[in-house]
């Protein structure tokens, strides 16, 4: 497990940088503890890096559905609240980049099932159209439609952050 951890402990940081937009050791631990309860699961159809890039992936979206997520960010989607709250211009861009964070992760999680495999894929695990092609048995052609259709609606439900 050691190994594991020396040899992928940079791309699991990006990954939950990334995502969450700053460094989290709660969740990267938690990254550890289900690669070693899942070891016995991962079969060598794929890349180990690309499994363990999902599982971070997997886990950072756990941690955006969680309690303790709702808790930290106290309830963003009340500007009420976000503007009596006493921040220093360095927290509110953190609680700023979460909420970000949580909208984009949401309306990824709400696409149709193809266009978000493609997309999770691609943007993710950093996978090209010939390995998301591979993995998932389509023409490179429709991966590169399915994933023009799923920027073109996250871009729709997302309107509100371009201004940003």
């Amino acid at each position: 497990m050691k190994q594991i951890i020396l040899e992928n402990r940079q791309r699991i940081r990006a990954i939950i940088r990334k995502l969450t937009g700053s460094d989290n050791e709660d969740i990267e631990q938690e990254v550890y503890i289900k690669t070693w309860r899942n070891l016995e699961n991962y079969h060598e159809e794929g890349k180990f890096k690309q499994w363990i890039s999902a599982l971070t992936a997997n886990v950072c979206r756990d941690y955006f559905r969680s309690r303790q997520f709702k808790t930290e960010t106290l309830q963003l989607n009340d500007e009420e609240v976000l503007d009596n709250l006493p921040c220093e211009s360095e927290q509110e861009q953190i609680v700023d980049s979460k909420l970000r964070q949580k909208m984009i992760l949401k309306a990824v999680d709400e696409l149709p099932r193809k266009l978000r495999q493609v997309i999770e894929l691609y943007e993710f695990e950093d996978m090209s159209y010939e390995q998301i092609s591979r993995k998932i048995g389509v023409p490179e052609g429709t991966i590169k439609s399915r994933l023009f259709n799923a920027r073109k609606i996250l871009s729709e439900k997302l309107q509100n952050l371009k201004g940003e």
